[in-house]
């Protein structure tokens, strides 16, 4: 009878170590770490397949908790859908930056001012060519905004317009943009390299292949600097 008995001992045991190790687990994403774990796994399936993809019941199921658990951390859909969308903004930013800081500085600062610009240009659309599902996720309505104010005040406080204002300013210390068409550059650049970013994800110039993606990267871009260095029209 005594090696039964150390066999069923031995049994509880592991049986008593396994359901300890996931209250353990449990109770640390309760400390902080589930809502954490929820985003990320929420943000793959955004990179997969946009923000139709973030499923908050799916997500749960990845990260191997219940709805239940997860609902205690995200209302729903929709809170989850704004944790991705500001991941996915953080991860264009990352990449502005990136653009906007990489290469060679040039000697000329007006020439270095505008080759950051075109760098950071084409950070923006290679981040939507190479990461769809974020890109979409990124400008997916999920929430409503009420009042211009408080729209206007939104978007400035996003990474990527900040970036692109940096660029800007660069442009126009440099002598290159006229400081009276500074306060409407933002929306007008960002329209531009936004609109031709879409284009190459979801429209018809999808079909492009990479060199001729560059190129129309790069005409696009070189339009804008020629735009850049012209004279306001009288108002």
């Amino acid at each position: 009878m005594l090696p039964d008995v150390h066999i069923v001992n031995t049994f509880v045991l592991l049986h008593y170590e396994a359901v300890t190790q996931t209250r353990v687990g449990r109770a640390a994403y309760h400390h902080g770490d589930l809502p954490n774990a929820l985003a990320d796994a929420a943000t793959n399936l955004a990179r997969r397949g946009g923000p139709e993809a973030v499923v908050l019941r799916e997500a749960a199921r990845q990260v191997g908790v219940s709805a239940a658990a997860a609902y205690r951390h995200y209302v729903g859909h929709g809170e989850l859908l704004r944790a991705v969308k500001d991941r996915a903004l953080e991860a264009l930013a990352d990449a502005m930056q990136d653009g906007l800081d990489g290469g060679e500085r040039l000697a000329d600062p007006a020439a270095d001012a505008m080759r950051r610009f075109t760098n950071l240009g084409r950070a923006y659309v290679g981040f939507a060519v190479d990461n769809a599902g974020l890109f979409h996720t990124a400008f997916c309505r999920s929430e409503n905004v009420r009042g211009d104010g408080e729209l206007t005040a939104r978007i400035a406080a996003t990474r990527p317009y900040q970036i692109l204002s940096v660029s800007l300013d660069e442009l126009v210390a440099a002598g290159l943009l006229h400081p009276d068409r500074r306060a409407v550059a933002p929306i007008a650049f960002w329209a531009a390299v936004h609109g031709l970013a879409t284009l190459l994800v979801d429209g018809p110039l999808a079909a492009m292949t990479k060199p001729e993606q560059d190129l129309a990267v790069q005409r696009t871009l070189d339009i804008l600097i020629e735009g850049i260095g012209s004279t306001p029209r009288p108002a």
